[in-house]
């Protein structure tokens, strides 16, 4: 069965009034950032709206508990929650770098913002909530990091969360993030199809504990697939690019072909030369 998570009913929220300028000087922060740390920064532009929406699918407004957001940046994805209906108060987010902070304490007024290390949750986070938290939004690099550090994160992030919080985690590979081969803690996993509209593309993983009894009455995210404990397979990941590919020739339509008095424009004619996924094994290895 697939179930949409009801909207908490309450004030909408103002936007932040972001001109074109302030956009641009988001792009040049993330950029900076970049330049400066890019094994903690990870990207160099902020997620597009496309992605941030599919990160805040996943989070349902009526759960009880705090939600967490790990590495908010400028901010792209706190909006798109509170866009979802997740109140302000309810919001707690954990960014290291200070000008980020600033930033976002000028732009969500009743958040709270805490500047600390979200590779240490439990230091970083004393007492600033008393219920479990109901989910946990990271933005955070995680393949910049050894597969015992990820682990160790998902594993302080679950001791933080209700039995059935949810962790939610963007990337850019074609793979988890969490490595899901015999893991020392068990959980379940879902996961968005490929965002393409964004730059670049990216995929939304949800994690939850794995056990007995706790995932019996669990409703389906939609635009999520159920993995459970098992690794996506190739032959998924082989008809998805497939089919992406043929979205963007239908789109293409007669501009694929070209004419007598046209030639074929190079961004088709590249669009033309996409290998077959069998042909990328560099991304199996």
């Amino acid at each position: 069965m697939r179930i949409e998570p009801t909207r908490a009913t309450r004030a909408p929220v103002p936007k932040p009034n972001l001109r074109i300028e302030d956009r641009l000087a988001d792009e040049a922060r993330f950029i900076k950032s970049w330049f400066d740390n890019p094994l903690l920064t990870g990207a160099v532009t902020p997620s597009g709206p496309a992605l941030a929406q599919m990160m805040a699918r996943a989070i349902d407004p009526a759960a009880e508990g705090p939600i967490i957001e790990l590495g908010p940046g400028t901010g792209a994805i706190t909006q798109a929650l509170l866009d979802r209906g997740i109140e302000p108060e309810r919001l707690i987010l954990v960014e290291y770098d200070e000008n980020f902070c600033a930033l976002l304490a000028r732009r969500f007024p009743g958040v709270r913002i805490v500047r600390g290390d979200a590779y240490h949750l439990a230091t970083s986070l004393q007492a600033q909530f008393e219920t479990p938290a109901a989910a946990i939004v990271s933005s955070l690099p995680l393949l910049t990091k050894p597969e015992n550090v990820r682990l160790a994160l998902l594993a302080d992030a679950f001791e933080l969360m209700a039995p059935d919080g949810i962790f939610v985690q963007y990337t850019y590979s074609l793979n988890s993030p969490m490595p899901r081969k015999a893991p020392p803690i068990a959980f379940e996993a879902e996961a968005s199809r490929r965002i393409w509209l964004n730059v670049p593309p990216a995929r939304v993983w949800v994690y939850r504990r794995a056990g007995e009894g706790l995932g019996a009455a669990r409703p389906h995210i939609k635009g999520f697939r159920h993995l459970g404990t098992a690794g996506k397979s190739r032959r998924d990941f082989k008809s998805e690019f497939d089919e992406a590919k043929s979205r963007l020739r239908k789109l293409a339509g007669d501009l694929m072909l070209p004419r007598r008095d046209r030639p074929l424009n190079p961004a088709f004619a590249l669009l033309r030369k996409i290998p077959d996924l069998d042909k990328l094994r560099l991304y199996f290895k």
